[in-house]
């Protein structure tokens, strides 16, 4: 049961009357289960058809909904997530798209949101400390399956605490502001920091075609060829560019020649996609 069809069937136990406000983000599945705005109208297709259900004329599906209204003062045109940014979803849309030229265009439309990419963790880590004041959150971040991170000291298996990681004072370890260990999306969707730092691993790359997914295992990596896990892990890193409120830098390593699993190639080519779309080399 999709998360959707869950929380209907619950509500459908009212007697009465009930309302449910759905603020569905496009891009934002990540895991099974979930399928966006679709997957509401479909549960509602299937097995809530008594329900009345109002959305947005700019809503475009394929599901039959019998009570259906279209209601334009529920379409949400402008991403607030980030108060210094209102265009960073689209930019990072563009990004994810592999829209270099597009992606550019609307990063100088962002001069109050610092946009950085670093082969460098250490002097990452110094740009999140100088931007950070009072109560502000800093953090890193890193795909659930960013596994050659660990010779960096990025360690994604070993698995945060969500509460100690977002409300935990800075002296203590397991704050995000400790910058030693990175949250991953299913830690940290729905959720933000002020300013973050996303270490970019190969399981992410450019291909000749574009963005390709991978996934490690064991002791390679492996094309990911299932059309639902791709779109899985590309929007797992549109959840972690769109985290950090006031600015973020990107880290991507260097790579070794003498591990196949670390080829410099690759990350090199995502280095130079990135700088392509608008992010900005960080000199400390």
């Amino acid at each position: 049961m999709s998360e959707p069809e869950f929380l209907l069937s619950v509500m459908d136990r009212h007697e009465d009357w009930c309302a449910i406000i759905c603020l569905v983000g496009g891009g934002q599945e990540i895991n099974t289960g979930e399928a966006g705005i679709e997957e509401w109208l479909r549960a509602l297709e299937r097995s809530f058809s008594h329900w009345q259900v109002h959305v947005p004329l700019t809503l475009t599906h394929s599901c039959r909904i019998q009570d259906e209204v279209t209601a334009p003062a529920l379409h949400l045109a402008t991403s607030i997530r980030s108060f210094r940014a209102e265009r960073l979803s689209d930019f990072v849309g563009h990004v994810i798209a592999g829209k270099a030229e597009a992606a550019r265009g609307v990063s100088e439309e962002l001069p109050s949101y610092p946009l950085f990419v670093t082969r460098d963790l250490e002097a990452a880590r110094a740009w999140l400390r100088s931007k950070r004041r009072g109560q502000e959150r800093m953090g890193l971040l890193a795909s659930s399956n960013a596994a050659r991170l660990k010779p960096y000291g990025v360690f994604v298996k070993a698995k945060i605490e969500p509460a100690k990681w977002f409300l935990a004072l800075s002296d203590d370890v397991r704050s995000s502001d400790a910058l030693e260990d990175a949250a991953t999306e299913f830690d940290v969707q729905g959720l933000e920091l002020d300013w973050g730092c996303l270490c970019w691993d190969a399981n992410y790359r450019r291909g000749a075609n574009g963005w390709e997914a991978l996934q490690f295992k064991g002791t390679r990596w492996q094309a990911v060829n299932d059309e639902t896990r791709k779109v899985y892990i590309a929007n797992s890193y549109r959840v972690l560019l769109t985290r950090a409120r006031q600015g973020l830098v990107v880290f991507l390593p260097e790579g070794s020649v003498e591990d196949a699993t670390r080829p410099p190639a690759v990350y090199d080519a995502i280095y130079d996609f990135l700088r392509t779309c608008g992010f900005q080399e960080l000199v400390m």
